[in-house]
């Protein structure tokens, strides 16, 4: 996938985003996922970057609760989906659509984010859509997102199974409006929605031919996976970087404790890394540097590779050779040295808000910092101490089985054999989500593949051709088979 480039912007949000992260000075909760780095975007409108000729925005008519049936179940909002039909064959010949779903962020910068879509459109003559996730971007109900965010009786809504149900309407929605009712939907997300594409396949199988869920830790639940996996994915990141960039990190935490334990030590860790304010304890640089490490390990991704930035910094010794100049030095490689640090000014964004709540109801991912890795000392997850937090800010406790109840996850392999077709999971392994997700390559059911995009590609094209050939075979005007799809096989 195309990612743009890191900006200040993230210098800005990441100190706020990470910091809602820590409800205490020991406790940990759980970094965001979106598989587009743009280091969160604010509560503003964004506009569309790609060709309006080619990307045209909709507004579909959504019903608030699609569960029960009270009177204000039926209020309706209206949810965002952009469409790019520059590719598209047609409903005459049943070409597909490709439906990206957005995740916990506005879908405005989708359509020039994810070039696996747009990359790969024209082979298969798809059609492109893109649907914004409820309660992001301009998908909020309640008329305003104050409103819409207000208690938990208006937030109460803002769920996975929710948003599955909104896609589904969609999906109808497009498919009779474009009288394309033939045509094969493949469903695509990243991350939190990799997760959604996979959780989509498995309980509306009927809507679509298959799913490519990419980087989608749908194992990150009730102890499947190690808690403390993420952070020690992070430091794997680091130590394969450069192994003396992981020691000289791992040596600087006592490093600014002793500083800081110093007469004006505090004034002295403020010159040292140009914080914008003077730093009131030291875990406030802690926390940053954390908070840095952490994402630029998660989105350790082409051009620049944040992570060999920083190791390139620390290594270079640049600033100096002592370890606190030396760290410095890795900072400012990857945010340049033209403005202040750690403490600056924050924009709220819609995204730390909005993940804030979902992993305090259901996406309560238990991340924790184990022994053997490059941070301060084991940080265990406290589901007590994580609970307090939620229930003082929303009046609600999350609910940590509740992901495996509803989806699954426990014994995964048995139960995708069984009745899980068709679901490529593909991860990133330099991304520290990649633990929770499911790595299976060479599965005898061939469900659950860990390949290249190429491979993708491959059995994409496989579900395709199999649904023109099999499951179109009753209608009476049955499609021809596209020719570059004759002859492909996934291997």
């Amino acid at each position: 996938m195309k990612h743009p480039s890191l900006s200040y912007q993230w210098l800005l949000l990441i100190s706020l985003t990470h910091s809602t992260l820590l409800t205490a000075k020991h406790s940990l909760t759980i970094p965001r996922m979106s598989p587009i780095p743009e280091w969160e975007t604010s509560l503003h409108d964004h506009p569309v970057a790609t060709d309006a000729e080619e990307v045209k925005t909709f507004y579909f008519k959504q019903v608030l609760d699609h569960f029960n049936y009270r009177p204000e179940s039926y209020t309706t909002f209206q949810q965002r989906y952009l469409v790019n039909f520059k590719y598209w064959g047609g409903a005459n010949s049943s070409a597909p659509i490709f439906a990206y779903f957005g995740a916990e962020s506005p879908i405005d910068n989708s359509p020039n984010g994810i070039g696996f879509l747009t990359d790969n459109a024209a082979s298969f003559n798809a059609l492109l859509v893109y649907i914004e996730h409820r309660y992001y971007g301009k998908s909020v109900p309640f008329g305003s997102r104050e409103e819409a965010l207000k208690n938990a009786s208006t937030i109460g809504y803002f769920n996975s199974a929710q948003a599955l149900a909104d896609y589904a309407a969609i999906l109808e929605h497009i498919k009779k409006t474009l009288h394309a009712q033939n045509s094969p939907v493949i469903v695509i997300g990243g991350s939190y929605g990799g997760m959604l594409a996979s959780w989509f396949r498995l309980k509306y199988p009927h809507l679509t031919v298959g799913a490519l869920a990419s980087a989608a830790p749908i194992l990150y639940f009730d102890k499947i996976t190690p808690q403390n996996g993420y952070y020690s994915v992070v430091t794997r990141d680091y130590r394969d970087a450069s192994e003396t960039c992981y020691e000289t990190i791992l040596k600087s935490w006592s490093e600014i404790h002793r500083v800081a334990s110093q007469p004006n030590g505090l004034v002295t860790l403020s010159h040292r890394f140009n914080t914008c304010h003077t730093v009131n304890q030291s875990y406030e640089l802690i926390d940053y540097l954390r908070s840095t490490y952490v994402y630029a390990a998660q989105y350790n991704q082409p051009p620049r590779y944040p992570v060999s930035e920083i190791c390139g910094g620390i290594d270079g010794a640049s600033l100096g050779s002592d370890i606190l100049s030396k760290i410095y030095a890795g900072v400012v490689a990857l945010w340049g040295n033209n403005t202040c640090k750690v403490n600056g000014p924050t924009n709220v964004s819609e995204t730390s808000v909005g993940w804030r709540w979902q992993t305090c109801s259901e996406m309560a991912i238990p991340i924790s910092i184990g022994n053997n890795t490059m941070f301060e000392q084991p940080i265990p997850f406290n589901l007590t101490r994580y609970a307090e937090g939620c229930k003082k800010q929303y009046g609600v406790s999350p609910r940590p089985h509740w992901v495996t109840t509803y989806y699954g996850g426990h014994n995964i392999k048995l139960v995708l054999r069984r009745f899980g077709s068709n679901i490529i999971f593909s991860n990133g392994l330099r991304d520290p989500y990649s633990i929770g997700g499911i790595s299976l390559p060479g599965s005898s059911a061939g469900k659950m593949v860990g390949g290249t995009t190429k491979k993708e590609i491959r059995i994409i094209k496989s579900w395709i051709t199999q649904y023109y050939a099999a499951d179109l075979d009753a209608l009476k005007d049955k499609p021809k088979i596209p020719e570059q799809m004759i002859g492909e096989k996934a291997s």
